[in-house]
């Protein structure tokens, strides 16, 4: 099981990526912290959840 923004998740195995898209998240609008650490976006495909981690995902919203 992994946490994703505090929930747990069933998405141990799947790529940042894969993950992001199967959740509706639009990339160029977020940031993925995993253990900590900022992934960056060219990593997205390569970097695996891996059951345990801690992620964090987080949206910008526009506004004034």
């Amino acid at each position: 099981m992994v946490t994703i923004n505090g929930e747990p998740v069933a998405a141990a195995g799947e790529s940042i990526a894969h993950y992001l898209e199967r959740a509706g998240c639009r990339r160029e609008y977020i940031v993925v912290e995993r253990k900590l650490d900022i992934v960056p976006k060219t990593d997205y495909e390569t970097v695996m959840i891996q059951d345990g981690d801690t992620v964090e995902i987080v949206q910008f919203v526009g506004g004034g």
